[in-house]
């Protein structure tokens, strides 16, 4: 995907996720199997996950690479990013890391979380449109299940991301 299509799906993924909260009822919103997150939850983790790439799109680009290097090979494809993940998440037992995990929260948060996610979102598109194609090639960043992965993979697994906790809460009210 070159920027503009990652854009476009960035938006498109996220609005589906928001939408489909938007759709739930108070009890769907708030249900969560044992040990699970709630929609709700779900959407707090999403937020707490968006934030960092927001934050590190920003920074000037001779600190990314002081921080976290350079790539040492080409980008991976959606598809590779997407699989690469799925395998790493069923090999995972630990829990999501702190700083992502969520709290709980409320039906009545649910305009907040919304409007909060909207908002990132469009930061991250403001953010991304300062970067060329080679420069998200380039540029690596830390992911806690994936390791160092280049910026364009960030956005492919922020993408991702959204779709995965939307067929997450999906499957778990399947269980209501």
């Amino acid at each position: 995907m070159n920027r503009e299509e990652l854009t476009d799906n960035l938006r498109k993924s996220y609005t589906s996720f928001t939408s489909f909260l938007e759709s739930l009822s108070k009890d769907e919103f708030e249900y969560a199997p044992e040990s699970k997150w709630s929609a709700g939850q779900q959407a707090i983790h999403l937020i707490k996950s968006t934030k960092p790439v927001v934050k590190g799109l920003g920074y000037p680009k001779f600190l990314i690479s002081y921080k976290f290097g350079k790539a040492n090979r080409q980008s991976k494809s959606y598809d590779q990013l997407v699989e690469r993940y799925r395998e790493k998440l069923a090999a995972n037992t630990r829990p999501a890391p702190k700083a992502y995990a969520p709290e709980t929260t409320k039906h009545s948060d649910l305009k907040k979380l919304v409007s909060t996610q909207k908002q990132i979102i469009e930061k991250l598109e403001e953010k991304l449109s300062k970067w060329n194609e080679e420069q998200m090639d380039q540029y690596v960043f830390p992911h806690p299940l994936l390791g160092k992965i280049t910026v364009r993979e960030v956005l492919y697994f922020t993408i991702y991301h959204a779709e995965h906790h939307q067929n997450l809460i999906k499957r778990y009210l399947k269980g209501v």
